[in-house]
């Protein structure tokens, strides 16, 4: 007689049982948002929190890193606003189209709404929620037990829609700011459709208190039409304490142009998972991630880029500078589906360790089920070239500021993918500071 193993809840598990239980009835959305609510719940019951015997979370054990469920976020308050109002600083001064949120609610009032471009609608994600629309499925996660937690509890975020052949000049930054000390979590939905021949910069930006050991479950979805472009750019700059998970998806057009930067710099935990799909024939999709890591910092990137259609085209590229008792994780698979012939991938993931306490784990992957493509992937992970800092150092630079140097070249190529001059301005400053905290 074989006896059925069941696994034990650990107390996160049913800390988010008991929040989703008392929380459901009072989350937007009708009949059908309900009911697509309590169908991801059930299937997230059923697996429980990711673990590392699951191959796509094999160097991040949620179960064991997730200890507690915290509480929902309270609305935010006149002083959470006021934070918010001051949030985003790493672009200040730049002209970007500030959309707030604040404690996982969408601020209008904290947003720059007035003049939007011609073809630009910007709503709510619990206005949406509130006309049944359905605005809450995540199709290429999958089983992801983490993206089926935030389809049911997703409260706000932003939707934005681009008109076919809008040219939208002045960048969108969406600003996700948590405010407070109190232990809180955070489950937010945002949506961009970017239709046929339109072009659009699009920047998210997440930060939030030191002291708090807050925790935040975002996803962003985007269809990117026909012959359109979008560049977006992610930095992730939580709190010292934070756990932050992220889930991208992007759906891309016959023609169309895509372009991901993402920099991971805060967070105690963070794990941003994209999952791209090239649909249309001759799309193009370019990723470029960076981490800079201190501490006890884990920082995971998980992507997955499926291309479905003739032509198509695809550059990763992934770079991490580890600190410390730090730990940089890289999982890249590309996916050649049946008929997507001439297809033209890349993906190469680089870690440079800094002590002998550093940790990076790169595992990159090809799938190929057609024949006429050119594939390949590669990894390496080292420390900083001493004879280059000796070369430096033997022209009088001074050792910490011959390593920055060294830094800076090798995260050099991530930053430089920035196409909008003053963003690739504001984070290549951003890197400067970093380098100064370190020192």
């Amino acid at each position: 007689m074989n006896a059925e193993i069941r696994p034990v809840k650990t107390a996160a598990e049913i800390g988010l049982a008991d929040l989703f239980a008392s929380a459901r009835d009072s989350l937007p959305g009708g009949r059908n948002a309900e009911a697509i609510r309590r169908d991801a719940f059930d299937r997230f019951a059923v697996q429980g929190l990711p673990h590392s015997r699951i191959e796509a979370w094999k160097y991040t054990d949620l179960r064991r890193l997730l200890r507690d469920a915290k509480p929902l976020v309270q609305r935010p308050d006149a002083p959470a606003r006021s934070v918010g109002r001051e949030a985003g600083a790493v672009f200040a001064g730049l002209a970007l189209r500030r959309l707030v949120i604040v404690d996982g609610a969408f601020a209008p009032e904290l947003s720059d709404l007035t003049g939007l471009d011609a073809g630009v609608a910007v709503r709510a994600t619990a206005e949406a929620l509130g006309a049944d629309e359905m605005v809450l499925p995540l199709e290429m996660a999958g089983t992801d037990a983490v993206a089926a937690l935030n389809t049911a509890f997703a409260a706000d975020g932003v939707v934005i829609t681009v008109a076919p052949g809008a040219v939208v000049e002045r960048p969108i930054h969406l600003v996700f700011v948590t405010t407070g000390t109190a232990p809180a979590a955070m489950f937010t939905r945002s949506r961009l459709e970017l239709g046929s021949g339109a072009a659009l910069t699009l920047v998210e930006t997440y930060e939030g208190p030191d002291q708090s050991d807050y925790q935040v479950n975002a996803a962003l979805q985007v269809d990117v039409g026909n012959e359109a472009r979008l560049d977006h750019l992610k930095i992730t700059g939580e709190g010292a304490a934070a756990l932050h998970i992220a889930t991208f998806e992007a759906s891309i057009g016959a023609g169309a142009s895509y372009r991901d930067i993402g920099i991971t710099t805060g967070g105690a935990v963070v794990r941003n998972q994209l999952f791209l799909r090239l649909t249309g024939e001759g799309a193009v999709a370019n990723v470029y991630q960076a981490s800079l890591l201190s501490g006890r910092q884990h920082a995971d990137t998980t992507l997955v880029v499926d291309h479905a259609a003739v032509g198509s085209q695809s550059r990763e590229v992934f770079k991490a500078v580890v600190d410390d008792e730090a730990r940089a994780v890289f999982q890249g698979r590309i996916t050649v589906q049946p008929g997507a012939q001439q297809t033209d991938a890349r993906m190469m993931a680089r870690a440079l360790l800094l002590s002998d306490e550093a940790v990076a784990n790169c595992k990159p992957e090809l799938e190929i089920f057609a024949d006429d493509v050119q594939c390949g992937h590669g990894t390496t992970t080292g420390a900083l070239d001493e004879q280059l800092k000796f070369y430096l150092m033997a022209r009088g630079i001074p050792e910490k500021q011959a390593e920055a140097l060294l830094i800076q070249a090798f995260v050099g190529e991530v930053i430089d993918a920035v196409a909008h001059d003053e963003l690739r301005e504001a984070l290549t400053q951003a890197m400067l500071d970093w380098l100064k905290e370190r020192d």
